[in-house]
């Protein structure tokens, strides 16, 4: 697992792309796993600070619940669509996922027993046209294997 300033410090272009996708939009889309192991999808607001990935949760909402008792997430930016007559021009669909670990709110926090946490990050994935706009190219960076990019047909 990586923070969020590893991400950055081992492929800083590529890192540069996904914040900025990330930051492109307030509402994220969030994954947790339901007691049945069944996923659950939510809205989510995030950001990068002091070289982390960190988000907050309404307390007593499911999603604290599940996170709480299986920390395992997955974390989507806003979707921004390219332009349908030139999508190699689009800035791409960017998502992560690792595990959620609780942190200590600040002593100013005014959300009670909500709960904040940072990403401890497995996977980060950039998917994009390529140009010309006849393939996929999927940029990732994994924990233990760095950056990779690929195409697809």
């Amino acid at each position: 697992m990586a923070s969020w300033h590893e991400i950055e410090k081992d492929a800083p272009a590529f890192a540069e792309r996904v914040r900025a996708l990330f930051d492109a939009g307030t509402n994220k889309t969030i994954a947790t796993l339901r007691r049945d192991g069944s996923p659950r999808i939510s809205a989510n607001e995030a950001k990068f600070e002091n070289g982390e990935l960190t988000f907050g949760m309404m307390a007593g909402s499911m999603k604290l619940h599940d996170v709480r008792r299986d920390p395992r997430l997955a974390m989507h930016a806003p979707t921004l669509e390219p332009p349908a007559d030139n999508p190699e021009s689009g800035p791409g669909d960017a998502k992560l996922a690792g595990v959620a670990v609780e942190i200590e709110p600040p002593a100013d926090w005014p959300h009670g027993e909500a709960g904040l946490f940072r990403i401890d990050i497995h996977e980060v994935v950039l998917t994009y046209v390529g140009v010309p706009a006849d393939h996929l190219v999927i940029e990732s960076w994994h924990t233990g294997r760095g950056h990779t990019r690929r195409t697809r047909l």
